[in-house]
C-alpha cells in the first residue's frame, strides 16, 4: 500500500514540473507581437535628407537650370552637335585606363564597387571617356568627319564638398572626333564663350596652354622631373607622389607652396615640337580673330591624363578680383586609340552645369520665365468633373495652356486660384453646363460672358485671346 502511494505522489510531483517547465517555456516564447516590435526597434532610422555632397533641385531653381538647357540644346543645334546618352555606370578599368593613374580622380574621387555578379563597375566621373567608349562601339568612325556629340548629365566624385562642389553634379560635354585641324580647337572654345554669355555671363576669360604630344612631352616631362627633384623638401605630400607617377599635375596644385616652386618650373610651350608648336600659334591667331579674350597659363595642365596639345579652362571674374573656374577641356588626339580604336584626333570640353547656374545667380543673370496659363477651366458637380477632363484635354490638345484646380469642391475657392493666376478667360462647367455639353465663357478683361456649346469652345477662346493680345498691345 506504501508503494502505491509513492508512485501516486512521484507522478503527481512529475506532473507539476512538466506544469512549471511548460509555462517557464511559454513565458520565454516571444509573441508574433514582440518580435514584430524588436523588429522595427532593429531597423535603421530613415534620414531625411541625401548623402553628403548630394542635393535636390528644388523647383524654386529650375528657371535657371531650364535657362541653362535650352541655351546648350540651341548652341548645340546651330554648331552641328548631335545628342547622345550614356550610361551612368561603367566598368571600372574603362575609367582608370582614359584618366590615368596618379590622377586623383582615379586615386580619390572614383566612385567604384562590385556588382552581384562580380563585376567592377563605377560611377562615372566624367563624360568623356564614355562617349569614346560609344563611338568605338558604334562603329562611328564610318560617319563623316568630325563626329560632333553633345550629352549631359550628372557625374559622380567622392572629393570634399565645398562652396558651389558637390559629390554628384552635373556635366555639359561638347566633343568633336575625327578632325586635329585648330580650327576646331577655336570653334569649341568659340561655342563655350557662346554658351556662358547667354547666360548673362559676362565677365569671363579663358585660360589655354599646350601641353604637346607625347614626343615632345617625354623631353619636357624628364625637364620637370630634374626641376621638381631640386625642389622635393618644398613639395606637398601629394606632389612627392605625384613625382613618380604623373609629374606634370604638381603644376595644378592647390598648395600654396607647390605653387610657389610650379611659377618657376619648365614651361610645355617652350619645348613643343614643330607641329605641337604651328598647332598652337595657329589656335592663338583663331582665337585672336575671333577676339576672344584669352591669356596663356603655361602651368595649366587640366586632371585628365588623356590630353594632348591645347587645354583651356573658362573663368569668370568678380569684383573683387576673384575668378570661379566653369568648366574646361582640351584635345585628346590618342585617347579612342587607347580604348582599342583606330587613331582618331579629338577635341571637346566640358563646363559644370552647378557651377553656372551658381553665377547665374550671383551676377543676378535672367532666368528662363515658364508660359503662364491665360485660361482657367473650373468645375462644380461630379458631372462636371467627368466632362472637364474632356474639356481640359481638347484645350491642351490645341496649344491652349489651361489651368485648372481639380479636386477643389468649391467655386469660389476655384475662381480665387483663377484670380491669383490672372488668367484672362475663366470656363465655367456646372451641372446644367454638363447635362446640355455647354461651357460658360467669361472674359476676364472685359467681364463679358456667354455659354458655347462644345463644338464652338476652341474658336470662342481664342477668338477672346486675340482681341485681348491686341488690346493689351494699344494700352503699351
Amino acid at each position: 500500500m506504501a508503494k502505491v502511494k509513492d508512485k501516486i505522489i512521484k507522478k503527481s510531483v512529475a506532473k507539476k514540473m512538466d506544469k512549471k517547465t511548460t509555462a517557464k517555456k511559454a513565458v520565454k516564447a516571444p509573441t508574433a507581437k514582440k518580435v514584430l516590435k524588436e523588429k522595427m526597434q532593429v531597423q535603421e532610422e530613415i534620414l531625411m535628407q541625401p548623402p553628403r555632397g548630394m542635393r535636390d533641385l528644388l523647383p524654386g531653381d529650375q528657371p535657371y537650370w531650364n535657362q541653362l538647357r535650352r541655351v546648350l540644346a540651341r548652341v548645340a543645334i546651330d554648331y552641328g552637335f548631335q545628342r547622345i546618352d550614356t550610361p551612368a555606370v561603367e566598368y571600372a578599368n574603362l575609367f582608370v585606363r582614359s584618366i590615368g593613374k596618379g590622377t586623383d580622380i582615379v586615386d580619390k574621387e572614383m566612385y567604384m564597387f562590385t556588382t552581384k555578379g562580380g563585376d567592377k563597375v563605377a560611377l562615372r566621373p566624367e563624360l568623356t571617356a564614355g562617349l569614346g567608349r560609344a563611338y568605338i562601339q558604334h562603329g562611328m568612325n564610318v560617319l563623316s568627319k568630325p563626329v560632333k556629340l553633345f550629352s549631359t548629365g550628372p557625374v559622380y566624385r567622392y572629393d570634399r564638398p565645398q562652396e558651389g562642389r558637390y559629390r554628384e553634379h552635373f556635366q555639359a560635354n561638347f566633343d568633336a572626333f575625327g578632325e586635329q585641324d585648330p580650327i576646331l580647337d577655336a570653334q569649341l572654345i568659340q561655342l563655350a564663350h557662346r554658351v556662358v554669355t547667354s547666360l548673362g555671363i559676362k565677365n569671363i576669360q579663358f585660360q589655354v596652354n599646350s601641353i604637346g604630344c607625347p614626343k615632345c612631352r617625354k623631353e619636357y616631362q624628364e625637364l620637370l622631373v630634374a626641376y621638381f627633384e631640386s625642389k622635393k623638401q618644398k613639395l606637398c605630400l601629394n606632389c612627392k607622389k605625384r613625382l613618380e607617377i604623373n609629374p606634370l599635375r604638381i603644376l595644378d596644385c592647390k598648395e600654396d607652396k607647390c605653387i610657389q616652386v610650379a611659377t618657376t618650373a619648365p614651361q610645355s610651350i617652350d619645348r613643343l615640337c614643330t607641329e605641337c608648336r604651328v598647332h598652337f600659334k595657329s589656335l592663338l591667331e583663331y582665337l585672336d580673330e575671333l577676339d576672344l579674350p584669352y591669356v596663356i597659363n603655361p602651368r595649366l595642365v587640366r586632371g585628365l591624363s588623356y590630353y594632348t596639345k591645347t587645354v583651356f579652362e573658362i573663368w569668370s571674374g568678380d569684383e573683387e578680383g576673384k575668378k570661379h573656374s566653369l568648366g574646361g577641356g582640351g584635345r585628346y588626339d590618342h585617347l579612342i586609340e587607347e580604348l582599342g580604336g583606330e587613331h582618331t584626333p579629338a577635341i571637346g570640353f566640358g563646363i559644370g552645369m552647378d557651377r553656372i547656374v551658381q553665377e547665374m545667380k550671383r551676377v543676378h543673370a535672367k532666368m528662363y520665365i515658364e508660359p503662364k496659363p491665360r485660361v482657367f477651366l473650373a468645375q462644380l458637380g461630379d458631372l462636371a468633373k467627368k466632362k472637364s477632363l474632356n474639356v481640359f484635354a481638347e484645350l491642351q490638345k490645341n496649344g491652349i495652356l489651361t489651368a485648372e484646380s481639380f479636386g477643389r469642391g468649391s467655386l469660389k475657392s476655384q475662381l480665387r486660384v483663377a484670380d491669383r493666376l490672372g488668367v484672362e478667360i475663366t470656363l465655367i462647367i456646372g451641372q446644367k453646363e454638363a447635362l446640355d455639353e455647354t461651357v460658360i465663357v467669361k472674359d476676364m478683361v472685359s467681364g463679358t460672358q456667354e455659354t458655347v456649346n462644345h463644338e464652338r469652345l476652341i474658336i470662342a477662346v481664342r477668338k477672346i485671346l486675340k482681341n485681348n493680345v491686341v488690346v493689351s498691345h494699344e494700352g503699351e
